[in-house]
């Protein structure tokens, strides 16, 4: 996978880019595997904007990924390698031997062609899913479990990656790609390898167009504004702000902890993520 730059035809167009593709092999996706996608543009059920600046965008449809994985004792076959536009890594379709179809995320070094299987006695070979106790220690990981059965949780974006250093008891430890070592039940399953699309983080807009393209609109800061609508506006000529910077319901953005205090996992993380 590469980054392909264009000549500067336009201001736009002479600092943006964009991925090359040559991993893709189809356009065209499942039928039987798509599903309407409704955009919210930020709103609630009550239709109050909880989310700023987001609205309009391409029109997608989503793409059903098995993220359980629990077809054992099946062969499966990878038939495409196609691009997920809900998603920052590529997706590939599987055909299994019973003819069933489904989606999975695309790790790196997969090919089509290239044999599936899930479930004991998979070889750790990129794409395979298991339980973690069943892969060997040191490779890398990704779609992992947070709860058995529940399907894949963490490790689901682009060059995403996280590695497996131990089995102890009934639990391994995963180290993620924050730096942040978590214990995870032992039965839950993972698949080996790291995804693709590693160039993901290199592509470079270029223009605020392709924001919009992605359901971004603009985001208009406080300063900027007049008193009615943000505690941070007016002033005569250009200010600081004058307090700390907050949200148009006064609510301060820096230094809360955004983090929920009775949420459960938080008693599996052996080492934070950040230095102390």
């Amino acid at each position: 996978m590469g980054i392909r730059k264009y000549k500067p035809t336009s201001p736009g167009r002479r600092h943006g880019t964009v991925l090359d593709y040559a991993e893709i092999t189809c356009t065209t996706p499942e039928k039987s595997l798509l599903r309407p996608l409704k955009k919210s543009c930020g709103r609630n059920n009550r239709g109050r904007i909880t989310v700023r600046f987001r609205g309009g965008g391409n029109k997608r449809r989503y793409r059903l990924i098995d993220w359980k994985r629990n077809k054992d004792g099946i062969a499966a076959r990878v038939a495409t390698i196609e691009y997920d536009p809900n998603r920052s890594c590529f997706i590939a379709k599987l055909h299994y031997a019973d003819g069933e179809k489904s989606y999975i995320l695309c790790p790196l070094g997969v090919e089509v062609g290239q044999a599936i299987s899930n479930g004991p006695g998979s070889d750790p070979l990129p794409g395979n899913a298991m339980a973690l106790n069943d892969i060997p220690l040191g490779l890398t990981v990704h779609n992992i479990e947070m709860t058995p059965g529940r399907g894949g949780q963490i490790c689901r974006s682009a060059g995403c990656g996280a590695q497996l250093q131990a089995i102890e008891g009934k639990y391994a430890l995963i180290r993620m790609p924050s730096g942040e070592l978590r214990k995870v039940h032992g039965t839950c399953r993972a698949t080996v390898g790291r995804l693709g699309n590693t160039d993901h983080q290199n592509v470079k807009l270029g223009k605020a167009g392709r924001n919009r393209h992605r359901g971004r609109r603009p985001h208009v800061r406080g300063t900027a504004m007049n008193p009615v609508d943000h505690p941070m506006g007016g002033g005569e000529g250009r200010t600081s702000g004058g307090r700390h910077p907050c949200s148009p319901t006064a609510v301060l953005a820096k230094g809360g902890r955004t983090r929920s205090r009775s949420n459960p996992s938080n008693a599996f993380i052996i080492r934070g993520r950040k230095k102390r």
